[in-house]
Parts: structure tokens; sequence; C-alpha cells
């Protein structure tokens, strides 16, 4: 007698789409972090699934690193119907809809060594601000001129950040300035700038790894990884309150005006 096997249904947590994605409906439940779709090695039919998937389902996401053929399938799905907006120059998508995250309002500073190091630092912000997560930032202030930090920082710490994500190519030695001047967490995030010996980041990172100062450190060009660690990390930390006496916001070494 043989034994009827019944097709496998999907559990109710679970969102099958075709036969090449199953999407983690609980996940958002369960540990806090939204529908987030890496684009990258995806074709960009199963891309497009995925997310007329969800539409149908009425619920939002992000897409991070999408493929130039990617983004012009996507801009053609648009037309459709399918509503996908456009972020940080095209390395962030948001397909419209709830992601059912709730984040402290923040804000995250953004600090950058170079421009070229702006194009990471703008995916995480692009994510962060999709979270309802207020940022402020300053770009191009690396330690080739440590006047130009020392500004940045000063005005950065008005605004008393919760965390800081700074972004560094070639040596990276930001991250760790940074970590020396300020009291907030600070997340060093490695970017694929330079050439040579240690190029493509891989110095920054070594550099970031082998800080005295305390910082976190995520992988070369992490934006996204970054971003849902600050997201996370302000949400347990209880807002500073300012200390009788205080008249200005605190910070681990005053810095001199300039």
């Amino acid at each position: 007698m043989t034994r009827r096997t019944e097709p496998r249904k999907s559990s109710p947590t679970e969102l099958t789409v075709g036969g090449y994605a199953r999407l983690d409906r609980a996940r958002t439940r369960r540990t806090g972090v939204p529908e987030i779709v890496l684009a990258e090695g995806k074709s960009a039919e199963h891309l497009v699934g995925i997310l007329r998937a969800l539409h149908r389902k009425g619920e939002g996401a992000i897409v991070s690193r999408p493929t130039p053929a990617q983004l012009r399938r996507l801009r053609a799905e648009r037309a459709t119907g399918l509503p996908v907006r456009e972020l940080a120059g095209g390395r962030v998508l948001r397909l419209l809809g709830p992601l059912h995250v709730h984040y402290a309002r923040g804000p995250i500073a953004l600090v950058t060594a170079g421009t070229s190091d702006v194009v990471i630092a703008e995916e995480a912000r692009a994510v962060l601000n999709e979270l309802g997560i207020r940022t402020v930032t300053a770009y191009d202030v690396g330690v080739a001129g440590l006047h130009r930090l020392l500004r940045a920082v000063r005005k950065l710490e008005r605004h008393r950040p919760r965390c800081y994500l700074v972004f560094a190519g070639r040596e990276g030695a930001l991250a760790t300035v940074v970590a020396g001047l300020v009291r907030a967490p600070v997340v060093g995030v490695p970017v694929s700038v330079g050439y040579g010996r240690g190029g493509a980041g891989e110095g920054a990172l070594s550099s970031m790894l082998q800080s005295c100062a305390p910082l976190a450190v995520v992988n070369i060009d992490a934006a996204v990884p970054a971003a849902l660690f600050a997201a996370h990390l302000l949400t347990r930390l209880r807002p500073e309150r300012p200390r009788a006496g205080d008249t200005e916001p605190p910070t681990s070494a005053r810095t001199p005006k300039t």
C-alpha cells in the first residue's frame, strides 16, 4: 500500500514566491528588522517577482544594491503600478507599504573621510531615514585636515547624536579618531576606496580592527548592516539627560575652537 504524498503547504509565516524565494514574514516581529531584499545576485525577473508578491500582501520593503539592469526593469514595472521609489542615487529602493518597525528617533551622525565615501554613507542614510530615524551628517572631514574634523565634531555634538557611523577608505584612520573624541558609540564602516597594497577597503578594515579607541566595525561597504545595527543600538540606549551645570553637550575630549 502506497501512502499518498500531500504537497507541502507553506507556513503562515512564510511567503513562497515561485520556486525561488521563501520570504520570512515573521522576521520583523521576531527581530525588529524590516524586510530588506538584497538585489545583488538576483535576476531582474526574480526581484520583480519578490516585490510584486510583497505588494500583493500589502507589505513594504527596502531593496539594497540593485544593478543597472534591475533598475531599468523596475522603472518599467513602476509605470504599470509597482510602487517603487529610488533613493541614494539608485543604490537603495523602497517598495511603498508598511515596514512594521518602530525605532527611536535618533539622531544618528554619519561622517565620511572623503567625498569618495559619500555614496556608501548615503546608502546607510537612506535606510535610516526610511526607518523613521533622523540623521545628521559631516562629509569630507578626514584626517588629512584635522581642523575640518574638529569643527565638524563640535557642530555634530550639538545635536547629541546617539551613535556615529564613520565611513572611510584608504587607511581608515577617521573612525579611530572620532571614537577618541565623542561619547556616543562609534561604528566604523570601511569603504572600498584606495589602491595598491591594502586597497579596495582592505587597509581601512585592518586599521579599524586594530583601533585602540573603542568602536565596532562592519564589513567593507556594509552600509545596510551598519544602519540596522545603529538603529537597534539607539533603541536600547537611554536618552542622555543634561547634567547640572552643563552648558554644551558632553564629549570625552573637548575640541578647541578654530
